[in-house]
């Protein structure tokens, strides 16, 4: 796999290079496009072929005999992640945010408090607030220069009418791979008050060399009766399009009620998704991911090394994802500055702090999944722009 191509995105109807200029004012013919989180690197060759297969074959109905398909997740949970599942906990919706949004319909009530570990992925709260759910926002605290837990702090804000929390494992836009010992913590905490954990691991395979993620069962396994497991394709292999999602429950009863709430609602999966799925979920793909992770982590080491060199920004230590959490804290300019230079004068497109909820203030995350020039080009206009 080339990492280093240079694939022209524009005019494609991407979300991430052609909507710039109308949200960010960045030009699209000479911006750099870091915020949505998709990558500029094609997709695995078997990826591409099981969608030539499709095209060869000339039909595109409804997906029936899931067994492979939900073996192949099962196979990828034990061989990469040492967790064993059942296939029958699998449930396929359209992509994540769906997923989640599925879970706060099947399992809170208009009213509902809903815990969110922030600054965490604005999706979560755009969610909450549409099914008029009440968003509970923790702040997480900055220690050694990560994020950690206070549950001491959390367990003052809660007031009782609280149903369920979401964690972001691997944090999103932090980059933490949470300790086991954390993870355990985070059980606990919902276990005292009573509400379901929602575990969003979608970039659970997107972890730089030397650091171990933990998937929430392995680390918790006396939470299978409050623990909804989201994990997916889509951001490990670069298929956002796709929209497919997994939603895995052991827990029989909440099983059933996520059942009902499928059935009620009329949600079905895209084959395509489908399709993909199973050709990634494989040899060819997991030897794709190693060689992605060490580009990845080249690139991160690359990034964090020349961004410190501008006075007054700091680069979170990124242990996972492709999503650098930068902050603009130290220069001393105000936030309309530090945008001006960004999207003006840098002429790149990140991510705001402040949409991450509380504690994302002062911060922008950067997209460290693009060709090597393109990332270094960035860098020299950030040091350009921040030079004075």
């Amino acid at each position: 796999m080339d990492f280093d191509e240079i694939i022209d995105r524009r005019g494609t109807h991407s979300v991430k290079w052609d909507m710039m200029e109308s949200i960010f004012g960045v030009p699209a013919e000479t911006g750099i496009a870091m915020w949505v989180a998709d990558m500029d690197f094609r997709p695995p060759a078997t990826a591409v072929r099981a969608i030539q297969q499709m095209l060869q074959y000339g039909i595109f109905g409804y997906y029936g005999d899931e067994r492979e398909y939900r073996q192949a997740i099962a196979w990828w949970m034990q061989s990469r992640h040492g967790w064993g599942i059942d296939p029958s906990w699998i449930f396929s919706t359209h992509g994540l945010v769906n997923g989640t949004a599925l879970c706060v319909d099947t399992f809170t009530e208009s009213g509902d408090g809903v815990v969110l570990f922030t600054p965490v992925y604005h999706a979560f709260d755009r969610i909450l607030k549409a099914s008029e759910r009440r968003t509970v926002e923790c702040p997480l605290a900055i220690h050694d220069g990560c994020y950690r837990f206070d549950f001491d702090a959390y367990d003052a804000i809660l007031n009782g009418t609280e149903k369920m929390a979401i964690l972001c494992s691997p944090h999103n836009p932090g980059g933490r791979v949470w300790t086991i010992e954390e993870l355990r913590a985070v059980v606990d905490f919902c276990e005292r008050h009573d509400l379901i954990l929602v575990s969003d691991e979608i970039h659970h395979d997107l972890v730089m060399p030397g650091n171990q993620h933990t998937v929430m069962p392995l680390a918790a396994p006396d939470s299978v009766a409050r623990l909804i497991m989201l994990t997916a394709t889509t951001k490990t292999f670069n298929l956002a399009g796709a929209h497919i999602g997994n939603v895995i429950i052991a827990d029989e009863k909440m099983r059933t009620a996520f059942a009902k709430r499928m059935m009620a609602l009329g949600i079905s999966p895209n084959s395509f998704g489908m399709f993909l799925l199973k050709a990634v979920y494989s040899p060819d793909g997991a030897a794709w991911v190693n060689s992605l992770m060490q580009y990845l982590d080249e690139n991160r080491r690359l990034f964090d090394g020349r961004i410190q060199e501008i006075k007054g920004v700091v680069s979170m230590p990124l242990e996972a994802t492709y999503l650098a959490w930068v902050s603009f804290k130290e220069t001393g300019m105000t936030e309309k500055e530090i945008r001006r230079r960004i999207e003006q004068v840098a002429q790149i497109a990140v991510n705001h702090g402040n949409t991450f909820g509380l504690g994302g203030e002062g911060f922008h995350r950067f997209n460290l999944a693009t060709p090597r020039s393109i990332l270094l080009e960035a860098l020299d206009r950030l040091q350009v722009a921040f030079e004075s």
